[in-house]
């Protein structure tokens, strides 16, 4: 292989671009790839189609976005140095400060000089007889390499209002996912919200205070937990980087990636009706995803389950004053956590503001959108202003744009027809050296983040790096490897109470996708056992060729 890039005569502008690796997205993912890969001797460059790096956090600006986990679990651990060389501000950063810290990562280890903004790729089809990979972009580029890894992240495509007479609204209209970079300022404006989903409700505060009257339209509530964020315990971070390492350690080898949740092993029913409530109130007064992991059972047993349901159904009813509003806040149709337990400051709060209204979409629902506001199945609404907080394509919505074929120019749409099929979520069988980092089949949205993108970049790179060690061109999973990994997935999902609601991990928010539950939920530690005993075993599921 090639251990620099190099430009050829060919086909679109100023010929083709040849590497060994292209890698598509400049998030977290993409600048672990860049960082590892470039140091590993490979020439590589990134694809971004923003103008900036940092992915999830570059594109996702709206009031309150906030990291829903600890801030010094969720960054790179890679590097002692990198993270001794920024302290965080608050508990749970929000994005404005996640944004500055990928930007200090870019620039402290010269990322920039390989990664091309402003740039989408709009294809990549797998050469048979050249046994390499043809990416081309929205720019004109051709781009040919012997690796192509997808870092376009899980939830980067937002899903579209889909609404009868969305194009004849008069006023301006905002999607959670695509904020204005300058911001919005609301005062004195009459607003809609379509969604109470994880950016509605970090969102939603800071538009009611800003507001004339916000109308705030939920189909589905959702579960949320409060932050209880602030300043970070520098005391705390003193105690964290002292045993650093050890907990980076915990972190790889934990169900979620992260510590900050305490889990206890004990189960929900085995103790008193007060020490489970005990237990609970703790959790609730620390915040945070602590509340999930209050017992061993909460996901897996209906029983169990319900009654920290019904707690958090208390402390809603508690703290919102109108009981009509607090019911219709309260979920009823799924068990807690079963949906992205969301984490809030404020979010209940609110709906004891005089300027907020809730309408239940599901027994009025939205009919149509129109030129002063929208109407539902009972009455019209006039707005200055809606915010679609609708959420994403998640998991496979940014591959399926692209239009990716390999062998015999099998589409990857194709391929996921019924639903993604992956092995270990890092390949689909028919695409050799086509890589996809927390890609359906993975842990991915069910840990967190950054723990499981920097488990599956180094296990890429490695599997890269033994290839060229041992002069090997091609890795491609087996179908049969791909089958037992699929069936694997949903069967260890089946042993949980995740599939009794209709999620965004089963496709339910996008109409026509495959209900399949895409994520691996067996846990980070698990996972990460089951990848190292693959490699160890010669890559195993896979078959490695030499070069043509």
């Amino acid at each position: 292989m090639a251990s620099s890039s190099t430009t050829v005569a060919g086909s679109g502008p100023g010929g083709v671009t040849t590497l060994d690796v292209a890698v598509v997205g400049a998030g977290f993912s993409g600048m672990y790839l860049l960082h590892r890969l470039r140091g590993l001797g490979f020439s590589v460059r990134v694809y971004e189609a923003g103008d900036g790096v940092g992915g999830t956090w570059f594109w996702n600006r709206y009031p309150g976005a906030r990291v829903d986990m600890e801030s010094q679990e969720y960054s790179y651990s890679f590097s002692e140095d990198l993270e001794d060389s920024w302290t965080w501000s608050e508990r749970y950063s929000a994005q404005p400060e996640l944004l500055a810290y990928l930007n200090h990562v870019a620039d402290r280890l010269d990322l920039r000089r390989d990664i091309q903004l402003n740039t989408r790729v709009s294809a990549a089809r797998f050469d048979e007889t050249a046994r390499r990979w043809i990416v081309e972009t929205d720019s004109g580029d051709t781009i040919s390499a012997r690796f192509c890894i997808m870092a376009t992240g899980c939830l980067s495509v937002i899903k579209e209002p889909d609404f009868e007479g969305c194009e004849t609204f008069k006023g301006p209209t905002y999607h959670t996912g695509r904020w204005p970079r300058e911001g919005v300022d609301f005062t004195g404006l009459r607003v809609g919200v379509i969604g109470t989903g994880s950016s509605a409700i970090q969102s939603i505060p800071h538009i009611a205070a800003q507001a004339k009257h916000l109308t705030i339209f939920q189909r589905t509530p959702n579960y949320s937990v409060p932050a209880h964020n602030g300043p970070l315990d520098q005391q705390a971070l003193a105690v964290w980087k002292a045993q650093r390492a050890e907990n980076r350690r915990k972190e790889r080898e934990s169900a979620g990636g992260f510590l900050s949740s305490n889990p206890n092993e004990k189960s929900a029913l085995e103790v008193s009706e007060a020490e489970r409530r005990a237990e609970f109130e703790a959790r609730w007064a620390v915040g945070g995803f602590a509340m999930g992991a209050a017992f061993n059972d909460l996901v897996s047993d209906n029983r169990a389950n319900a009654t920290v349901a019904e707690f958090v159904a208390e402390k809603i009813r508690a703290i919102v004053k109108d009981p009509k509003t607090a019911e219709l806040l309260t979920p009823r149709t799924y068990p807690f956590a079963t949906k992205r337990l969301c984490v809030d400051t404020g979010y209940y709060d609110t709906f004891n503001r005089d300027n907020v209204t809730l309408i239940d979409a599901a027994t009025t629902p939205i009919t149509r959108i129109t030129p002063t506001g929208l109407s539902t199945a009972a009455a019209d609404f006039t707005f200055d202003a809606i915010v679609y907080a609708i959420g994403f394509d998640a998991m496979t919505g940014a591959l399926s744009r692209i239009d990716i074929r390999g062998r015999g120019g099998v589409t990857l749409r194709e391929v996921w027809a019924e639903g993604p099929k992956t092995y270990l979520g890092l390949m689909v069988a028919g695409f050799p050296n086509l890589f996809t980092v927390t890609g359906p089949g993975s842990p991915s949205v069910l840990s967190n983040m950054v723990v499981s993108i920097e488990q599956h970049v180094d296990w890429i790179t490695d599997a890269i790096t033994h290839l060229r060690d041992h002069q090997m061109g091609l890795m491609e999973a087996t179908q049969a490897a791909q089958d037992a990994w699929v069936a694997h997935v949903n069967e260890v999902a089946d042993t949980t109470l995740y599939p009794q609601a209709n999620s965004w991990y089963l496709g339910a928010n996008i109409p026509g996708k495959p209900r399949v539950f895409m994520p691996y939920i067996g846990g980070v530690g698990v996972y990460r056992e089951l990848c190292d005993a693959v490699a160890a075993k010669g890559y195993e599921g896979f078959v490695l060729s030499p070069p043509a």
